[in-house]
């Protein structure tokens, strides 16, 4: 997926420009999602807004599209159209905002999982160890409670061992646990130059392989703070019933 930033016309014309990744195989997600041009349809994460748009793009004046993000900062993106429906939440609760718009059944659903490049670029988030003062926060909706901060606060070692081992598929997740529960029996640890210190003595000399294995420490956190794999699931058997017949 590329960084590059993109601009998406408004109606009016003006241009805004959004730092989240270009949707790839943009053409052919269209031609295999749209069925019926007047039909309902779902993008479960709109982020900047790229497949929200162009699904619109292929909808006639009688299509709907509801579009589903979390993250506040996606309202921003949301086009001003008639067909569109903004919901801020996450994909997982498809059911219950289907039945509150009373919508039966859509005819095809879409979602580009994974986290974007706005929220590794933007160093409030917490997402990436490349911005050393950034807060361990990680929420995809930041009015969840739970936090990275708070994740490394309370967890147990075994708890911690868990999700490293789980999904960052670290095999020495039992000795970074134990690094963090030493390093937090000294001082919180409430920024990303906190974590990287804590488990200094485990990286790699070799950069790639160091951020390598950052990069799947900080993956197991961000997927414990927002309940990814269990949201998934929520989504994937609720889409399932949420689809009309050729959907």
């Amino acid at each position: 997926m590329s960084n590059k930033q993109v601009h998406f016309p408004t109606d009016s014309m003006e241009e805004h420009t959004f730092s989240y990744h270009t949707p790839v195989l943009l053409r052919e997600s269209m031609e295999l999602l749209i069925t019926n041009p007047k039909g309902v349809y779902i993008d479960g994460t709109m982020g900047g807004g790229g497949h929200t748009r162009e699904i619109l793009r292929h909808l006639s004046s009688e299509g709907r599209l509801f579009s589903f993000d979390q993250d506040s900062d996606a309202a921003e993106n949301a086009p001003h159209d008639d067909r569109f429906t903004f919901v801020a939440s996450n994909f997982r609760y498809l059911p219950f905002w289907m039945d509150f718009y009373q919508v039966e059944k859509v005819d095809g659903i879409l979602a580009d999982l994974g986290v974007s490049s706005h929220h590794f670029d933007t160093p409030e988030r917490g997402f990436s160890f490349r911005f050393e003062d950034a807060p361990l926060d990680m929420r995809m909706n930041r009015n969840a409670t739970l936090s990275a901060q708070e994740i490394l606060a309370s967890y147990s070692r075994e708890e911690l061992e868990r999700i490293f081992r789980n999904y960052g598929e670290l095999t020495d997740a039992a000795r970074i646990a134990n690094c963090i529960e030493s390093r937090r029996s000294e001082r919180m640890i409430t920024t990303s130059k906190d974590l990287v210190e804590a488990v200094a003595p485990l990286l790699p000399r070799q950069p790639q392989q160091r951020h390598r294995k950052l990069s799947r420490l900080f993956q197991a956190l961000r997927i414990e703070v927002n309940d990814e794999l269990g949201a998934l699931r929520d989504f994937l058997s609720s889409s399932i019933e949420q689809l009309a017949v050729g959907g």
